[in-house]
């Protein structure tokens, strides 16, 4: 790309990355908050397991009581199935997430002597680990470069016209070459609470949103 169309791409990012975090103020997804909180690797893998499918204050709700009972690889792997439905109910597929996080568990304990991963490549060996929770942890837990990529980056991202992709793994590596680096890790906070407050996937709220003026709204049929 020649060098003055790469300054106006950059121009451009800047100004949709400064559009919706006006948007969304200081609004974090669950996970972030958690994030935030600790910088614990294995409390960031369990809570974005059991964010998947789940609305942001069960996820909250459901990570508290499950770390109030066991907060390492090493307890979880010994707590009962059972306790770990109790604790986590309602979240989305509660049962089948209480057997994951106990394996899970059982082989973080086992393997990496109680420690998570910090690769993309190790993590994704866990079962029930996908793209999206191993970029979570390497990123919010590890502070490596990484673009944590799920339905809200993918719609939002198209939207926007910043990629043009089909599938969410797509999106991730595509966007890695139109984002300067120095947004890659909040990327994902930041679009999963403009997604949720603003650009809704049913009817976005385009007539308040920031970007509206200079938003191609590429595949949206009906907004507000």
């Amino acid at each position: 790309m020649p060098a003055n169309k790469r300054k106006h791409a950059k121009r451009s990012v800047d100004r949709v990355v400064k559009g919706m975090s006006k948007a969304v103020g200081k609004s974090l997804p669950t996970v972030s908050r958690l994030a935030r909180r600790t910088r614990d690797p294995f409390k960031i893998l369990i809570s974005t397991l059991l964010s998947l499918r789940t609305k942001d204050e069960v996820t909250m709700g459901a990570s508290q009581r499950l770390f109030a009972i066991a907060h390492t690889a090493e307890k979880l792997s010994s707590t009962p199935v059972r306790a770990i439905e109790k604790a986590i109910y309602p979240v989305g597929f509660y049962k089948t997430k209480a057997r994951s996080i106990k394996e899970i568990s059982k082989r973080i304990a086992k393997e990496y002597d109680g420690i998570v991963p910090d690769s993309i490549d190790a993590l994704l060996e866990l079962k029930g680990v996908g793209r999206k929770t191993a970029n979570l942890v390497v990123t919010l837990g590890y502070g490596k470069d990484g673009i944590c990529v799920d339905t809200h980056v993918h719609r939002v991202s198209n939207r926007l016209g910043l990629v043009k992709t089909k599938t969410v793994e797509q999106t991730e590596f595509a966007l890695m070459d139109v984002l300067p680096r120095k947004f890659w890790i909040g990327y994902n906070e930041l679009l999963v609470s403009f997604g949720q407050k603003v650009c809704k996937p049913i009817s976005p709220l385009c007539s308040t949103c920031p970007l509206h003026d200079n938003c191609p709204q590429l595949g949206v049929e009906k907004h507000r």
